[in-house]
């Protein structure tokens, strides 16, 4: 695995560690106000969550109609007074939330650990059955650029023969990590250059593993640690010695 480095300014925009759980059936939407109760001091601002689901009809020669749409509250969001951290108390579980600036993993990581004792302390969860972490990463790349490979090594590669400009791009990757018994979804675009002078890369990582696993078994907190491992061999294998000093 390639060398860790904690760089000054890391391109982290956001750093997610989400705990999917089964809860009890008596367990209902307002019971998760406790976990406000128990956080408020640190996290005062509280709005409910919405989720909804819909499913789209196709059929020939007319437009695609939107049917059987579901939804409500689903949880609450409690965030801190800056808004830089965000807990999700869901009926489905739990999500913390860093934005930028991140510190480290261990920081992110005890302060998710200890959120989710009080949110399992609140919602007695039967088990969890999917454990992740996703870190969002904007990489802004001077202009001009003669080659995005010189930061990126993960990149979508145009055929000899086109027209070699890149205006946008959109890239998802999907790989099963047996070892681990894992998955790493990574996802790469591109955003419009800012004031002409960058042009911003997001490497997305999501890695994530599921199955069935006692809520108070340290074998969860294993597996973060084997999940954020993953994610950095990604993230440094991905770029190049000179998108890392872009960080300094």
């Amino acid at each position: 695995m390639p060398e860790t480095i904690i760089f000054k300014n890391a391109p982290i925009t956001e750093a997610i560690l989400d705990i999917r759980a089964t809860l009890p059936k008596d367990i209902k939407l307002e019971n998760l106000l406790n976990v406000y109760d128990a956080v408020k001091l640190s996290y005062p601002n509280k709005r409910e969550r919405i989720a909804f689901q819909g499913q789209f009809q196709f059929r020939p020669n007319i437009l695609p109609e939107l049917r059987e749409v579901k939804g409500g509250p689903d949880g609450y969001l409690f965030s801190t007074a800056d808004g830089k951290q965000t807990i999700q108390a869901r009926l489905d579980g739990f999500t913390f939330n860093r934005f930028k600036p991140y510190d480290r993993w261990e920081t992110f990581r005890e302060e998710g650990r200890k959120l989710w004792t009080i949110y399992a302390s609140v919602s007695n969860p039967k088990e969890v059955t999917r454990v992740a972490l996703r870190y969002i990463n904007r990489i802004e790349i001077p202009l001009p650029i003669r080659d995005f490979k010189d930061y990126i090594v993960t990149i979508p590669e145009i055929a000899s023969g086109i027209p070699q400009g890149l205006a946008n791009f959109l890239m998802r990757l999907v790989i099963p990590v047996d070892e681990l018994q894992a998955v790493a979804i990574i996802t790469e675009s591109m955003e419009p250059p800012v004031a002409n002078n960058v042009v911003a890369v997001i490497l997305d990582i999501d890695v994530f593993r599921q199955g069935s696993f006692d809520i108070h078994s340290q074998a969860i907190w294993d597996i973060f640690e084997n999940l954020h491992d993953l994610k950095n061999n990604i993230f440094f294998r991905s770029i190049t010695e000179k998108a890392k000093e872009l960080f300094d």
